[in-house]
Order: C-alpha cells, then sequence, then structure tokens
C-alpha cells in the first residue's frame, strides 16, 4: 500500500499507556477460554455493547501512573493515521453526494484495556467500534495476532480492519444499526444471529468501498494488496474460526458470516464502488 506521505487524520486519540483503573478478566486462569469466547463472538467488529455487558469484570493491576506506550509501534501509529485519513476521504465524498455531512470517528489507540462508552473492554475483545460514543478503538498488537494466528499479513490487511470498523460507523450514522437492533428485539437467537451476520457482511462491503475509492480514485493500492484483504476477510470468518477452536461449525450461530461470505461482500464493495450494491438486507442469499 502507498501510504507513506499521505494525509494523516487528526482523529486519533492515543491512550496508549494510561491507566483504566478496572479490567476486564482476560489473564490468568480464565484468559484463554475468554479468548475463545470473544474470537468467537466478536473479533474484528462485532458489536461491543452487548458483549462488554456479558463479560466478567474485576478488580485487576492498575497503575494511577501514565505508562509508556510500546515501543517500536511510531511507523504503525503513522500507517494507521494514514489509513483513518484516507477513509474520511473516501466517506466525506460519499455523505456529501447524498447532500449529507459525514462526521468523522475519533480512532482511539490503547494498551491492554480501554474504557469506551459501551463499558471496559480487554485487548483480547479485538478492534471494535462503540456506537454510543462514535470511536474505533484498537490495540495495535492485535496486528501481530491477525499475522501470527490467523496467518493474514501485509499492510492492506491492516488496513481493512479498520475500514471496516469505520464501515460499522457509516452503518451508525445512516440509522442501519438502530434499525437491526430493533428488529433483533423479540426474535429467536438463531435468528438475531443471522441479522448480525448481515449487519457485519454490509461493513465488510464498505471497507471494499473505500478500497475501490483508495485504488481508483487515489492509487494506494499496490499489486497484492487486494489479496491481502481478501485473505484477512477469509481468515476470520465465523465457520474458520470455529472450525480452528471448537473443531465444529455451527452455522446458527454465526454473528459476522462466513469465509466465503465475508470475502464475497468485501469484493462486491471492491468491484462496484456503489453503496446501494452492499444492501445485504434485501438480498436472498448472502
Amino acid at each position: 500500500m502507498r501510504w507513506r506521505g499521505q494525509r494523516r487524520s487528526q482523529n486519533v486519540e492515543d491512550r496508549r499507556g494510561m491507566p483504566v483503573g478496572r479490567g476486564v478478566a482476560v489473564g490468568g486462569a480464565g484468559g484463554c477460554g475468554l479468548l475463545i469466547i470473544v474470537l468467537l463472538y466478536l473479533l474484528l467488529g462485532g458489536d461491543p455493547v452487548q458483549l462488554v455487558q456479558e463479560l466478567p469484570e474485576v478488580t485487576g493491576p492498575s497503575s494511577s501512573s501514565v505508562q509508556p506506550p510500546p515501543p517500536g509501534q511510531d511507523e504503525l501509529v503513522d500507517f494507521v493515521s494514514v489509513v483513518l485519513a484516507d477513509t474520511e476521504d473516501t466517506w466525506n465524498q460519499a455523505f456529501a453526494s447524498i447532500g449529507r455531512r459525514y462526521e468523522e470517528p475519533q480512532l482511539v489507540l490503547f494498551t491492554g484495556a480501554v474504557q469506551s462508552a459501551c463499558g471496559i473492554a480487554g485487548a483480547a475483545v479485538g478492534p471494535f467500534y462503540c456506537p454510543a460514543d462514535r470511536k474505533l478503538y484498537i490495540d495495535l498488537s492485535f496486528y501481530e495476532e491477525l499475522q501470527r494466528r490467523f496467518r493474514a499479513p501485509g499492510d492492506f490487511a491492516q488496513a481493512y480492519v479498520i475500514a471496516h470498523e469505520v464501515g460499522h460507523h457509516v452503518q451508525n450514522l445512516l440509522g442501519i444499526n438502530r434499525e437491526v437492533a430493533a428488529m433483533q428485539r423479540g426474535v429467536s437467537a438463531a435468528e438475531a444471529n443471522a441479522l448480525s451476520v448481515r449487519l457485519e457482511l454490509q461493513a465488510d462491503c464498505l471497507a471494499g468501498i473505500w478500497a475501490y475509492n483508495a485504488d481508483r480514485m487515489r492509487n494506494l493500492v499496490e499489486a497484492g494488496d487486494i489479496d491481502e484483504a481478501l485473505n484477512a476477510a477469509s481468515a476470520i470468518g465465523d465457520d474458520r474460526i470455529q472450525r480452528e477452536t471448537t473443531g465444529r461449525v455451527v452455522p446458527d450461530s454465526f454473528t459476522h458470516g462466513s469465509s466465503e461470505q465475508r470475502v464475497r461482500w468485501f469484493r462486491t464493495g471492491y468491484e462496484t464502488g456503489d453503496v446501494a450494491a452492499c444492501d445485504t438486507f434485501r438480498v436472498g442469499t448472502l
């Protein structure tokens, strides 16, 4: 990805090393089990509100003083700032084309755990978007996990992570999140999960629209970049994560979509550049 020398966003809030007081139980004896639950439920863009409410909070070790941020992350901070800025260019233009103003989200960098308007979340939750404060949250160590555990290396794979969360912000601004939440009330767990899948796949499609603009409009995409994003989308499909963590696949429990679905909808956004093509709620087959 040709990101060096590009505009950096002013909407990055660096909380790395800052204390949060109370922490989510992500370490110790229960850490492994929690990590599996989080990976199955939330990884890469789920609804943090419900998850944070369900996770046990404990009084963990914390410091009242600010700690230095992890070393060696300066270039990565620059990178995510450039990617966020490029999503701003895409969605400012898209919203202007329909006579609306795009409200740019804040991207919060944190280490270990963070306090959001959706509650306290640990790094094991992965990157997430909180609709209550309209902010994206990411512990940059997640990118090591993306490369090591999920075998999805590359800077464009990392950019896809941010673009997907920005997709949730776009949904929030358009009122789609609220509509889905209303539809999920009073239905079965399987039906609620199916709606969640459609929401997540739409965010993948919106991430593809960003990639379309980054490529066609600003020439930031290099050979192999789209393959990196497609590999990342495939790596975090519900079926693949379930198979690797539990040895079996339960489609009714999907919340994000299968690997094939995630790849298909990202590709739909990338190949069309058309928001209308991302209406996952009006198609029969995902």
